[in-house]
């Protein structure tokens, strides 16, 4: 076994919140190094074209159409979820039904780009709504990493859209980039719904329509200059930056890849580090962690290094540092400890497993909207995230669509099937019908927040490996009365919103694309996950609750770091991406201070 030279600091895994702490502390001149266990396809322009013309070529655009995993870097995929097939080992009850992507940008190379802060109550859901866990901190001390993270991974938004239930934002502050404009389809549906009111409970809530903050280049703002394209030719090379500042172009098909780059990616950020202290180690995956025995400290990462992606021959090194940073995801994580004997403070590690279970309804518009046209999305309605309410049931958000009804029932490719094959129409009445129904296409995304469950967790098993002989990522998940309760008022609301708005309102599982069913009350609910995966090492004030500190310190191994929406120990409504990206932030100037005494 091949031992490296030490680094200041070794960093596992090469997405959002391992790249920030890479370039910080290159910026600081500590040296690092980073191991990706997938291949480094993405972070050449050439390649990146590749994927691209991948995903337009694959039959099914599912986030993972455009980045094939490597034998020795498996990752999950929502197309084997029905089978249970995949690489995740699913135990159910209910089907866990996330992914994410094992390649140099992680998961930020299939994101939508949603940046939301939570709410302040997000943080302290034991104390205000008597369910959930506090956090060891609160908004006030994270506000200004968001700021910071905000200029890092370059956010379009208007802050006058953002100041709502208890956001705030320090005088003069506003984001990097303007909003990105909402759609036709968004400002005829603000138009009939704004100032609607809801009643949740006791509570009657009025509603509007918003734009969202979205880390997709728009216009700058005071001389913020918004990252394009990323192009490294060779690892140790500079990189090539060939269109600096691309725009959002409006693809309706950027979650699985953005087009021009305009999306930020995790790639983007390390190609801003200081090459001269980063080395990035691709198709290295860390296979155990290695800790003296008598104090606790990691002494080193064992990985194995493929050189072929199809292949699972490989040979295993040992890379060593002072300090080690864990950015791999909330699940390979939780995977790597579990598979290095450590289960953390009462064996919590894996433990509390959460996403955002989401539904859709659809629905046909009185008149042409736009449908496939513009961003994905742009706007959201985002007053029913927080309330009283919270004590009985799970808060919810909902996504405006601007891609019809793709993700619900595959349209336009399943409109245009129905109407020739059950409808036997063709020549100008084909044209005529659907001219007359897709641009109506209406879709709402209903988002509902999860609460932790200790036995919602990933785990392992030794007769469960993968080619390389490393562990796959064994599922236990429930989806708990408090998120069905949530998922029955948020689709009472989105019927309400279609009724408002003169929507024929369409939904029906049954005729759409195939998903999971739960019940409540009678009712079935057919749900996807958002790929928010998060609570699988979370931190806490003290080791009787958490398995880090606020810091993302492991209370066990003080020279170890795990970071990543895994440390949360709630997760409220927003998007994880932004609030691990502050976190990260705040643990790389931790890191910083103390790696430079």
């Amino acid at each position: 076994m091949t031992k490296d030279a030490a680094f200041d600091t070794v960093i596992v895994g090469a997405g959002v919140a391992g790249a920030l702490i890479a370039k910080h502390l290159t910026d600081a001149g500590l040296t690092v190094l980073v191991l990706e266990a997938g291949p480094g396809t993405s972070r050449g322009l050439d390649d990146y074209t590749r994927h691209l013309e991948r995903f337009h070529a694959a039959s099914a655009k599912s986030p993972e159409s455009p980045w094939p995993p490597a034998v020795g870097a498996p990752q999950p995929d929502t197309t084997a979820l029905r089978d249970n097939d995949g690489y995740f080992v699913q135990r159910g009850p209910n089907p866990y039904g996330s992914s994410y992507t094992r390649l140099w940008g992680g998961s930020t190379l299939h994101w939508l780009g949603v940046s939301l802060r939570m709410l302040p109550e997000d943080f302290r859901m034991r104390s205000r709504h008597g369910v959930g866990r506090d956090w060891p901190l609160d908004y006030t001390a994270l506000a200004p990493y968001y700021g910071r993270a905000e200029r890092e991974i370059g956010v379009s938004a208007d802050v006058a859209d953002q100041s709502y239930l208890g956001v705030t934002f320090p005088e003069g502050y506003d984001y990097p980039m303007r909003r990105v404009p909402p759609s036709y389809a968004d400002r005829v549906l603000a138009a009939a719904v704004d100032g609607m009111p809801v009643t949740l409970g006791d509570e009657e809530i009025a509603i509007r329509v918003r734009s969202y903050p979205a880390a997709r280049n728009s216009i700058p703002r005071d001389g913020y200059r918004p990252a394009g394209a990323v192009d490294i030719r060779t690892d140790d090379g500079p990189s090539v930056p060939p269109r600096q500042g691309e725009r959002c172009q409006g693809n309706t098909s950027c979650t699985p890849i953005c087009p021009v780059q305009a999306k930020y990616h995790a790639g983007k950020t390390l190609a801003q580090a200081d090459r001269r202290f980063l080395t990035v180690r691709v198709q290295a995956v860390a296979s155990r962690i290695l800790v003296d025995p008598a104090s606790g400290a990691v002494r080193g990462i064992e990985y194995k290094r493929y050189d072929d992606p199809a292949t699972a021959a490989h040979t295993t090194r040992i890379a060593t540092g002072r300090t080690y940073i864990l950015a791999a995801h909330a699940v390979e994580n939780a995977k790597l400890m579990l598979a290095s004997g450590l289960e953390g403070p009462r064996g919590q590690v894996g433990r509390t497993l959460m996403d955002h279970p989401a539904l859709y309804a659809w629905g046909l518009a009185p008149l042409d909207i736009g449908a496939y046209r513009g961003p994905q999305s742009t706007s959201g309605i985002e007053d029913l995230r927080g309330g009283a309410f919270r004590a009985r049931h799970a808060a919810f958000r909902f996504d405006v669509g601007n891609d019809g009804w793709r993700a619900s029932t595959g349209a336009p490719d399943t409109a245009v099937s129905d109407a020739v094959m059950a409808r036997n129409l063709f020549g100008p009445a084909l044209r005529a019908q659907l001219g007359a129904t897709l641009p109506r296409h209406v879709r709402l995304s209903l988002a509902v927040e999860q609460l932790p469950d200790p036995d919602n967790r990933v785990s392992i098993d030794p007769a469960c490996l993968d080619p390389l002989g490393n562990p796959r990522p064994v599922i236990d998940y429930r989806i708990d009365d408090y998120t069905l309760a949530g998922m029955a008022a948020a689709s009472d609301v989105a019927r309400a919103v279609f009724r408002r708005a003169g929507v024929t309102d369409c939904t029906d599982p049954s005729k759409g694309s195939w998903f999971p069913s739960v019940f409540y009350r009678g009712r079935e609910f057919r749900y996807h996950g958002m790929g928010h995966f998060a609570g699988t090492h979370a931190m806490g004030a003290d080791p009787a609750g958490s398995v880090i500190d606020a810091d993302q310190r492991a209370w066990e191994h003080r020279n170890l770091f795990l970071v990543g929406s895994g440390s949360f120990p709630t997760m409220g409504t927003s998007n994880p991406t932004l609030t691990l990206a502050a976190l990260a932030l705040r643990t790389a100037d931790r890191l910083v201070e103390e790696l430079a005494r």
